[in-house]
């Protein structure tokens, strides 16, 4: 009975199929007309056969993804009530983002410290504190959040300076489970296309493979943000553990299934109509559970100009519990896995990053690229092309660039200055501006009010 339909039809070759099409077009051509070629130089065709399968290992977790609650840590008793509401309200983890050192005990007191994932995002480098934390917490669920390099190219600077941070650095790998992150939401939140995102964390995390050598690499894992493009962000994340499981093996390295904690971007989400925001950050979401994260961390629908509230955490909260439960997507990570079209992309974003890749490491490696502003350049000449096509309507959100609501107003309702700021302290070097597509639409219409 399954086989029922399809005897009744015989099967048709991706050589007829574009015959079939070829004549229809009535003599246009078919690359032309038919072949869409990204910027990043990715080809999507208008069909997909079992031709196009690249049967690619992907290496995901066995679980599932964890839903994961970020709280800034400002007062340590309002902090940890925080947390223990969001673990009863279903986050399986909990990312506490701190700028200088806290009382952890008081912080952590009364969480299963054994069964939840914990995320520190730290803005600081100190190897006692950070040693005396783990210790503490004892358990191998625990991830710090410290990128050294990953510092450097957001704030222009070293926390201290090459050498100190390198030593404080290497106490805490020596000492600590996990202890490694390569922060890539930097470079999607400043406007790096996909194919430089995953050459630039590849590039990124080789600098610290050359330096610790293969030792470190089951301390690493990843942070990235997905944007709106739906099919291309699962496939990003898939391409990137080819990538990933590819240059480990350069270094002798099989079989390591990385960490990856990711989160929706803020490069296009909106101050006007912001309620919108909550639509995207639902398919982004999405993207990551199909992309195969380990823990996904919602953002609020008013992160970037509101203040941490119980409202925003829990909506973004839910969207997640929805998509996990209602949704049927908990063990999603592996849906992707035969579709034609998405391991096409896969392999066609995974073949050009690498090429970037390799580029890089011929000009001397990330760091030295860094040092001499071609990073900086690639991103802001990709965000240059974005931005453009947003400010010509090629590049549509609702309610930004298009059916705007004239009657809302925004300048009462800012609690967090929502733009990227102009800075003028001295850097060491250039720092990666992250920032959204809609500001200079955003502060006209706020000047205007």
């Amino acid at each position: 009975m399954d086989n029922y339909l399809f005897n009744e039809f015989r099967e048709i070759s991706a050589p007829e199929w574009k015959q079939k099409i070829q004549v229809d077009l009535k003599g246009a051509d078919y690359n032309d007309t038919l072949l869409w070629k990204t910027d990043d130089r990715i080809t999507v065709k208008p069909f997909y056969t079992k031709e196009d399968r690249t049967n690619a290992k992907i290496d995901t977790s066995e679980k599932g993804f964890a839903i994961c609650q970020s709280i800034y840590i400002e007062n340590e008793e309002k902090s940890n009530s925080s947390a223990i509401d969001s673990l009863k309200r279903g986050a399986k983890s909990i990312e506490f983002k701190a700028k200088k050192k806290f009382d952890y005990k008081t912080l952590l007191r009364d969480l299963d410290l054994k069964n939840t994932i914990l995320y520190f995002n730290l803005k600081f480098i100190d190897a006692d504190f950070t040693i005396k934390l783990s210790d503490y917490i004892k358990s191998k669920n625990c991830y710090f959040n410290i990128d050294i390099i990953g510092n450097l190219a957001s704030s222009g600077n070293w926390f201290t300076n090459l050498t100190d941070d390198h030593k404080e650095l290497e106490r805490i790998v020596d000492k600590t489970n996990n202890s490694v992150c390569i922060n890539t939401s930097v470079y999607q939140n400043a406007g790096a296309s996909i194919t430089q995102q995953l050459a630039y964390a590849l590039a990124h995390a080789n600098e610290y493979l050359n330096h610790f050598g293969s030792k470190i690499v089951n301390k690493i894992h990843f942070n990235f943000s997905v944007g709106s493009n739906y099919f291309f962000e699962i496939s990003k994340l898939r391409a990137f553990r080819v990538l990933w499981t590819s240059l480990l093996k350069e270094y002798d390295v099989k079989n390591n299934k990385t960490h990856l904690f990711v989160l929706p971007s803020l490069r296009n989400k909106t101050l006007y109509d912001y309620n919108v925001n909550m639509l995207r950050t639902t398919s982004e979401c999405m993207s990551a559970i199909l992309g195969g994260a380990d823990t996904v961390s919602n953002i609020s629908y008013d992160d970037f100009f509101h203040h941490s509230n119980e409202f925003g955490e829990r909506i973004s909260r839910n969207q997640l519990l929805i998509l996990q439960l209602e949704s049927e997507l908990s063990e999603a990570q592996n849906f992707a896995n035969g579709a034609y079209y998405i391991e096409s992309i896969t392999h066609q974003i995974s073949q050009n990053a690498l090429e970037v890749f390799k580029t890089i490491e011929k000009g001397g490696g990330f760091l030295k690229q860094l040092k001499e502003g071609i990073i900086q350049r690639k991103i802001k000449e990709s965000a240059n092309k974005e931005q453009l096509k947003f400010d010509s309507g090629e590049i549509v959100l609702l309610g930004s660039n298009k059916l705007q609501n004239d009657k809302d107003s925004m300048k009462d309702d800012l609690e967090l200055f929502p733009f990227a700021k102009i800075r003028n302290d001295q850097t060491l070097i250039q720092p990666i501006i992250q920032k959204r597509l809609a500001e200079k639409l955003e502060q006209k219409r706020l000047h205007d009010e």
